[in-house]
């Protein structure tokens, strides 16, 4: 069943580290998404659009794979690499989030699709190995986009069709 718009509170107050998080817990609020998202990453939890996407996100054992739940894993990881802090990673998401909106008139959801979070993150969601590669479970391949101006990220955006 689908959590009350308010229960978004009681996972932010409950929220522990990142690297405290061993596998995120699949949430159904649709309250929350808009568009075509169908999962986002809120501190160490996955807030999907509907109870079935939830229950099969949790069904799933922690080394399970599945695309959608290995992307926001990504994420998980990422915020690993910022000092195993939640609230720089979103800062940093809202810094490259802002900076992608340059170019919302070449590419709609700019924003969103020139974050090196989300670059990294759907260039590797179908590799189920990807994180293994990093030994000390931090993924950091978000910072060879973040070194590129937003204009090089379109372009590798472009050339690799993220989504």
């Amino acid at each position: 069943m689908s959590a009350h718009p308010l229960y978004i509170l009681k996972l932010l107050l409950t929220a522990r580290r990142p690297s405290k998080t061993r596998d995120m817990r699949a949430v159904s609020m649709p309250f929350w998404l808009h568009g075509s998202y169908d999962a986002v990453t809120f501190f160490g939890y996955i807030i999907t659009n509907n109870d079935r996407e939830a229950q099969l996100y949790n069904s799933l054992p922690a080394e399970g794979y599945h695309p959608v739940k290995y992307h926001e894993t990504i994420h998980l990881r990422q915020a690993q690499s910022l000092h195993n802090c939640w609230l720089l990673f979103y800062l940093r998401y809202g810094w490259y989030h802002l900076q992608g909106l340059r170019a919302r008139r070449h590419l709609k959801n700019a924003g969103y699709e020139l974050n090196p979070f989300e670059m990294e993150a759907y260039a590797n969601m179908y590799d189920r190995h990807y994180l293994e590669r990093y030994p000390d479970g931090c993924a950091t391949g978000w910072q060879h986009y973040a070194r590129m101006s937003v204009a090089g990220r379109y372009r590798a955006w472009r050339k690799q069709n993220f989504r």
